[in-house]
């Protein structure tokens, strides 16, 4: 396990050249997510930021050519919430790449009211979990191709609270609480996490698959918390809470590390080294011994599989099939039981 020297703190200085690396960042038009790209683009990586809203996406664009002149920036069209957008999305690496460097899963949700994906699937638990399920199911054979490539997935620590209920994964026996609703898809990512590690270093593979959370990052993630938590993270009161919560560009160094260390192991996991890691350089960090348990984890493959029809083949031969996939299988819609 790499560990950043204490007496000189990782920051983004250190993320060494990008050149000659492509890499897809979810969610980058804002927050954690456009300051990962931003950073990986001034260091001469060709990116693409996939984002549901194209105009915040050619926005974010424009934002990180005038900070960088010359940066080789793309946007992609991907919803999360939809299989037939993920897929599309997946086409369109394809038709653009014979290659990926790195996929960092960044987009998400964070305590919306109750919804439901465009598939039937409850809309946190859809959105961070199985939407990233599924992309990086249908491009792992471009990642595959690249000897050192890699899979960051983000997390929380909202992930503590979290439980799988894999006979409810999508509250419809009961009453819907969404912040436990937040934690089970953030526990989903570490798990997907190590059980993806776990797939590739059977098969040999190069590529390895990295977590990391951001601590407490002022981000628009925090639209939909509870008030007093929006009043904290408002940036009126910056100084004040600084102790507790971080900027975004501070809160996207635990991505860029788990995406660029070169000491960087598979199933690793970043996140900010301060009190309860809520803000302060990155390191590795623990996660809970619930996100280990490899019974729940294989499980939740397995079902994450059935839902998404997107099957993993972890093989780079010739002869496999584009995406690396099964045809996707989108499951009937699931209806939302009666809440109480």
């Amino acid at each position: 396990m790499s560990l950043p020297n204490a007496a000189a703190p990782w920051t983004a200085a250190e993320v060494p050249d990008q050149r000659g690396r492509t890499a897809v960042v979810t969610g980058a038009n804002t927050g954690i997510g456009f300051e990962t790209a931003r950073v990986l683009a001034k260091r001469g990586a060709t990116l693409v930021l996939a984002c549901r809203d194209v105009q915040k996406a050619n926005d974010a664009a424009r934002r990180i050519r005038a900070d960088t002149p010359g940066a080789t920036v793309t946007t992609l069209r991907l919803d999360l919430a939809s299989l037939a957008s993920i897929r599309q999305a997946a086409d369109q690496l394809h038709a653009g790449y014979s290659r990926l460097d790195l996929l960092v899963n960044n987009a998400g949700l964070m305590m919306p009211p109750y919804g439901l994906t465009e598939d039937g699937f409850e809309l946190q638990f859809g959105t961070n979990h199985l939407g990233h399920f599924a992309l990086t199911g249908l491009v792992l054979d471009l990642l595959l191709a690249v000897p050192g490539s890699r899979v960051v997935t983000v997390s929380s620590n909202a992930h503590r609270r979290g439980q799988i209920d894999l006979g409810d994964l999508h509250w419809q026996r009961r009453r819907y609480r969404r912040v436990a609703a937040y934690g089970q898809s953030k526990l989903a990512n570490l798990m997907f996490t190590f059980e993806l590690q776990r797939h590739l270093a059977a098969a040999g593979a190069q590529t390895i698959a990295v977590a990391a959370h951001p601590g407490a990052a002022r981000t628009d993630l925090m639209r939909h918390s509870r008030p007093h938590i929006r009043i904290a993270t408002s940036r009126r009161l910056k100084m004040i809470f600084s102790w507790l919560i971080q900027d975004a560009q501070a809160g996207a160094l635990p991505m860029l590390l788990a995406a660029v260390d070169p000491a960087a192991s598979g199933g690793e996991y970043y996140g900010p080294g301060g009190w309860g890691e809520f803000t302060g350089f990155p390191t590795p960090v623990e996660s809970t011994a619930r996100s280990h348990d490899i019974d729940v984890q294989r499980r939740l493959w397995q079902e994450s599989e059935r839902l998404t029809g997107v099957t993993y083949q972890f093989t780079t031969q010739a002869s496999a099939p584009a995406g690396l996939v099964s045809p996707l299988r989108v499951p009937d819609r699931l209806t939302r039981s009666e809440i109480n």
